[in-house]
């Protein structure tokens, strides 16, 4: 049984939209919506669907084999399929063309492989739709100055910080090497004959 399932894990039908899952588009502008799936024991007949906030269907497509390219089965006027399944990698990725802030939301990108028992996976992106991209640079160039003044600000503080506590130290021990001089000024010969015998005195670690 153990070997059965490792088996299976291995063969297992997998969907990747890439390393990120939120993609940001330009009102008025196409965006790509990345889609890749990956299978040990190859695939027939697979089944690949794109559904926009997991009930409507916008792309549907089949592709019989790793020799053959997908082929249409229905899609929104507005999707165009720029994958491509005879490569490298097995590539289902689409189109959005002319994006509006209505087509903000969630897009799934969904698989099928009857070789493999009608194994099923899916992957999910998140899309955004903006008026201007510049707004969220300047938002992001605000923060990235905010953080670099912050920490100029905070540099200068600890330097001003530590030439006081330098100051007071420096101050604290001017005042201690006074009294240093003051009190050994009694019997200097007194402190360092005794000061010799006790080194003398001290048995050596080993």
């Amino acid at each position: 049984l153990p070997a059965l399932h490792i088996l299976a894990i291995v063969f297992a039908l997998e969907v990747s939209v890439g390393k990120t899952n939120t993609v940001m588009a330009l009102n008025n502008s196409d965006v790509l919506l990345p889609c890749t799936f990956t299978t040990c024991i190859g695939f027939q007949d697979l089944v690949f669907t794109w559904y926009f906030n997991s009930t409507e269907l916008i792309y549907h497509g089949k592709i019989k084999s790793k020799a053959s390219e997908p082929f249409l089965v229905g899609r929104n006027p507005r999707v165009e399929f720029v994958g491509s399944t005879t490569g490298k990698d097995n590539n289902i990725s689409i189109v959005l063309k002319n994006v509006e802030f209505s087509d903000a939301g969630k897009y799934t990108c969904h698989v099928k492989n009857p070789k493999e028992k009608n194994a099923q996976h899916n992957a999910t992106i998140f899309l955004t739709v903006v008026q201007k991209m510049v707004e969220t640079d300047n938002t992001l160039t605000l923060i990235i100055v905010g953080v670099v003044g912050g920490l100029i600000g905070l540099l200068i503080l600890f330097m001003l910080i530590k030439r006081v506590v330098l100051f007071i130290i420096k101050k604290t021990q001017d005042g201690k090497k006074e009294c240093l001089v003051s009190s050994s000024g009694n019997d200097n010969t007194e402190n360092g004959l005794a000061g010799s015998k006790a080194e003398q005195k001290a048995p050596p670690k080993a």
